[in-house]
Order: structure tokens, then C-alpha cells, then sequence
């Protein structure tokens, strides 16, 4: 059972199986834990607004006061999104014997490649979703290998997502520097010294939805996420303690501030904590990017961002080894 996928499992589903590998504590279980008939009213940003006072202002009060946001009008092309979704469905509806063929090495340090497990599991209890990781950029760390071979647009459409999402994240990372009181390039820059690394989580139809998670509360590691879904609404963000759904608009971009935001920000900007449940009727599918330093990178509180009274709040330390830590639970 441990290597069967989990799309495999909702098609050969077995109850008891499913009670015993997924189901959570009652103080986890959406159904006991979801705040019902409410959505999270997270902030909208509109990227065309020709203020862009207006639009610093909203990203830097949105990273502050909710570490997640939705982008309108964001001028990635809709035929783009909607070709990423439809070879990443197709990659997902292949047969299994094929889709191994790029699954991760066991034993492997690297996160890419086809998998089922992540992150250590609380109580032995597993998410319900299978996933797709792979390095978009830079050039020098991709590893066409990995990516799948069918269909074959795969890479054509990944990589034209992908070149349009740079020039968002550019005037995103410029809008939260500027935030800071930092100068317009300082976050921008950085961008070629990231990791952008593609997942697509695939959560397959589940009969026990509110007994089960897709994804155990978490914040990112990067500094930022940037995700896309299909149209099926699965994304909760923790909101004082309580656990909301995120209101869904088609097309629009889903911001997570990371981990690696909040202590560069030393503390200004927040991550945000999240969850996926899961769907009795449908198949949910979602395409973050996260924005991650390179594994021998430094990251600390930026230093004009700390002084006398505003010591620095978090340890400075290598990118993989705060990845290490995070994935293995162990205190930072």
C-alpha cells in the first residue's frame, strides 16, 4: 500500500483503506473544522490600475495583514492558463506505468519528479493528492528529464506559462519592496537567484471530503507562491484560528507569502497558513510556482530592515538546511 498512488486508490477505493491511510483527528477534519457558508474575502489586487501607489499599498497591506491575495487583470493571456491546465489533466490521465517513468528516485535528495509523499507525516496520516515537481528556471537547473514526455505540448506550454509569470512576479517582487521602504529593485533582483520550481498537486475525488485533507495546514517555504487551479474550489487560509474557504475567481493568481518572505521582511510580511480539502463530486488540480533560493543561499532579515529597535527575529542560515529542518519537523 505504501507505494500505491493516491489516484490509484480513489479508483480501486476500498473504505477501510481509505479510513485507515487518510482520515484525521476530528480537530483536523474540514467538516468539523471549516467555518460553512462563509469564503475568506482575501484582498483583489487589479494589476492594470494605472495607480500604482494604490497597487504597493494594497500588496504591502495584503502581505501584512494576510499573507494572501488574488491578481486580476494580471495580462497573463487566458488561453495560456487554460492550455497549462489542460496538459497538466492530460499528464494526470496517463496511464500509471507511464507516468512512473519519471517518478522521484527512492532515497533521492530532490523533490522533483512524479510522487505521492512529501513531507514527514503527522501521525501516519496521508494528504490526499499526488504531485508533479520540476525546476522551470533558471535555465542552468532544469532538467528536461523530468519533465513528461506526453503530452507532447507539455513543455512548449509550461514554458510559455512560465516566461509570462516572470514579468508578473517582476512587478509583484518590485510592489512588496517598495512596501518595505526598500528600494523598487532590491526584491527584483533577486529573481534571478531563485528557484522557480512548478508543482501540479492533482486531488482526486474523494468519498469521505470532509474526513480528509488534501493537503495538512502549512506555509510555504519560498518567498513567494504564485498558483493557479482548475475551477474547483479546495484552497482554506487560516484566518484568527478558524479555517475559511478562499473566495475563487477564474483566472486570477493566487499569492502566498513564504517562509522565506517573512523573515526576510524580518517579521513585516507574514506567511500564510493554508490547507486543501477534497472533492466527492470532482477532480481538483492546481499549478503553484514557488519562487525558492538557490540550496547554499543565505537567508536572514535583510539588513536595512534591522537595527537597534527592530533586532532581527530570525536566525540566518542556508536555504537547505531551513528546508531540511521544515520537511523533517525539526525547530528552526
Amino acid at each position: 500500500m505504501e507505494g500505491q498512488r493516491v489516484q490509484t486508490i480513489a479508483s480501486q477505493s476500498k473504505d477501510d483503506d481509505i479510513l485507515n491511510m487518510f482520515v484525521r483527528a476530528e480537530n483536523e477534519q474540514p467538516g468539523m473544522t471549516t467555518i460553512h457558508g462563509v469564503n475568506l474575502e482575501v484582498p483583489i489586487i487589479d494589476f492594470t490600475n494605472p495607480d500604482e501607489e494604490k497597487v504597493v499599498h494594497e500588496i504591502a497591506e495584503a502581505c501584512r495583514d494576510w499573507g494572501i491575495f488574488l491578481i486580476v487583470n494580471h495580462e497573463i493571456p487566458d488561453d495560456v492558463i487554460s492550455k497549462l491546465r489542460s496538459v497538466g489533466k492530460e499528464f494526470f490521465e496517463l496511464p500509471q506505468k507511464e507516468k512512473e517513468t519519471i517518478a522521484k528516485i527512492e532515497g533521492s535528495n530532490s523533490i522533483e519528479g512524479y510522487g505521492t509523499k512529501l513531507q514527514k507525516e503527522v501521525d501516519g496520516k496521508k494528504g490526499w493528492v499526488d504531485h508533479l515537481f520540476h525546476i522551470v528556471w533558471p535555465p542552468s537547473s532544469v532538467n528536461h528529464n523530468i519533465w513528461p514526455k506526453n503530452p507532447p505540448s507539455y513543455r512548449l506550454v509550461s514554458e510559455e506559462y512560465c516566461r509570462h509569470l516572470r514579468g508578473v512576479v517582476d512587478k509583484l517582487l518590485q510592489s512588496m519592496s517598495l512596501g518595505l521602504g526598500l528600494e523598487e529593485n532590491e526584491l527584483k533582483e533577486k529573481q534571478d537567484e531563485m528557484i522557480h520550481l512548478l508543482k501540479i498537486n492533482y486531488y482526486p475525488r474523494c468519498p469521505f471530503p470532509d474526513m480528509v485533507l488534501g493537503v495538512p495546514p502549512h506555509t510555504d517555504m519560498s518567498y513567494i507562491t504564485v498558483l493557479v487551479p482548475n475551477h474547483v474550489q479546495g484552497l482554506q487560509a487560516s484566518r484568527k484560528g478558524d479555517w475559511y474557504n478562499v473566495n475563487h475567481i477564474s483566472n486570477a493568481l493566487i499569492v502566498h507569502v513564504g517562509d522565506q518572505m517573512e523573515i526576510l521582511s524580518n517579521g513585516k510580511y507574514k506567511a500564510v497558513c493554508h490547507r486543501t480539502i477534497v472533492n466527492k463530486d470532482n477532480t481538483r488540480i492546481s499549478w503553484p510556482v514557488f519562487l525558492e533560493p538557490k540550496p547554499e543561499c543565505e537567508v536572514g532579515p535583510h539588513p536595512k530592515l534591522v537595527d537597534q529597535d527592530n533586532p532581527p527575529k530570525y536566525k540566518t542560515k542556508k536555504f537547505k538546511d531551513y528546508a531540511y529542518c521544515k520537511l523533517n519537523k525539526i525547530p528552526q
